[in-house]
């Protein structure tokens, strides 16, 4: 058996967990576009558009909610 980029969706903290919230985000967009060259040329569309930064930040949240409830709410808050 391979091992697997996501073993786990358990984190320690909270923190942890918003980091690999904005790991799955990025990996999504690695496997939407897996061209490195596309993804840097494409970046420049949108790394200053106000817009484009909430829109992320909202794919981040997704992901976050995602890890939290998988977490147990880090196991009901203590």
């Amino acid at each position: 058996m391979t091992a697997t980029w996501l073993p786990t969706l358990i984190t320690a903290s909270p923190e942890e967990g918003y980091d690999l919230a904005v790991t799955l985000s990025r990996v999504a967009v690695r496997k939407t576009q897996p061209d490195g060259e596309v993804r840097a040329r494409l970046r420049q569309s949108y790394d200053e558009d106000f817009g484009a930064l909430i829109a992320i930040s909202h794919v981040v949240a997704t992901n976050f909610r995602t890890v939290a409830a998988a977490n147990d709410y880090w196991r009901s808050a203590g």
